[in-house]
């Protein structure tokens, strides 16, 4: 008894679904706008967002400008959105923004359009053009929205962006050091601590510059020798004044101790 309403469940089932398939096969090859609109919405509500997408690509061209695109666009947007396919969900936000900045959905679409640009942003260690441009995107949204319920997510986000852009020059002067560039280590790590001096990675970039000060002292020819000697001295003062517990300054002194004993020889 049980496996015959099993059964008949399943086929009720199977037909519904195939029903619906060829429902929605049909209206995806006719050309009524209102019927691919109608279906494409309703998909959307159910979360068939794949499907509701293909429906959307087809009639939004035909709504723009006109006062049903509105919903349209939005609903196609948010569906891109809901796909994880974040290009063209920010592309089709920022359509929907520029086509109807009046919106009682424009604060939404912005949120999701810079939010989807946040999604794009690739980690620390390769090109960065995607973080910038997504949090120009999110402080425009901030500048724009300023008593936004979003606001204080919007902020969350600009925060960690920038923290990796920190990240990523930090490790470009860092890799400078490891290369032995000296030289040009020391002058990415004066321009990283002055583009950012409240980043979190600003005892470390402290200490690193101190690091190919010091490899620099000691290794220079002794015509400049002694200059950048004191110079280094001057990186550990400034290290330990900023960081009196910092965790490098074990090492930190023993590059002070040879640098005392290297500025001797100056000294007599």
């Amino acid at each position: 008894m049980i496996k015959k309403a099993l059964f008949f469940i399943l086929t009720v089932l199977l037909a519904f679904i195939f029903n619906s398939c060829g429902e929605y096969q049909k209206v995806l090859k006719e050309d009524d706008t209102a019927k691919k609109y109608e279906l494409a919405e309703s998909l959307y509500k159910e979360g068939d967002y794949r499907r509701a997408v293909r429906l959307f690509e087809q009639i939004v061209p035909k709504f723009i400008g006109k006062p049903q695109g509105e919903r349209a666009i939005f609903f196609f947007a948010d569906s891109y959105y809901k796909l994880e396919d974040y290009y063209l969900a920010g592309y089709q936000f920022e359509r929907f923004s520029k086509s109807y900045p009046r919106s009682d959905k424009a604060e939404e679409a912005a949120f999701y359009g810079a939010k989807s640009y946040y999604f794009l942003s690739p980690k620390f260690s390769i090109d960065q053009t995607e973080t910038a441009s997504a949090i120009d995107k999110l402080q425009n949204f901030i500048n724009t929205y300023p008593n936004s319920e979003r606001l204080s997510e919007a902020n969350v986000l600009v925060k960690e962006l920038r923290t990796k852009l920190e990240r990523k020059a930090f490790e470009i002067a860092k890799q400078y050091d490891k290369i032995k560039d000296y030289y040009a280590a020391i002058k990415s790590f004066d321009l990283f601590l002055s583009d950012y001096p409240g980043t979190p990675y600003r005892e470390d970039a402290m200490f690193y510059r101190l690091d190919s000060m010091f490899k620099l002292a000691i290794n220079s020819i002794e015509s400049k020798k002694e200059t950048r000697l004191k110079e280094a001295k001057d990186a550990h003062v400034t290290l330990k004044k900023s960081y009196p517990e910092s965790e490098y300054l074990e090492e930190a002194d023993k590059m002070l101790s040879i640098l005392n004993k290297e500025l001797q020889q100056f000294s007599k």
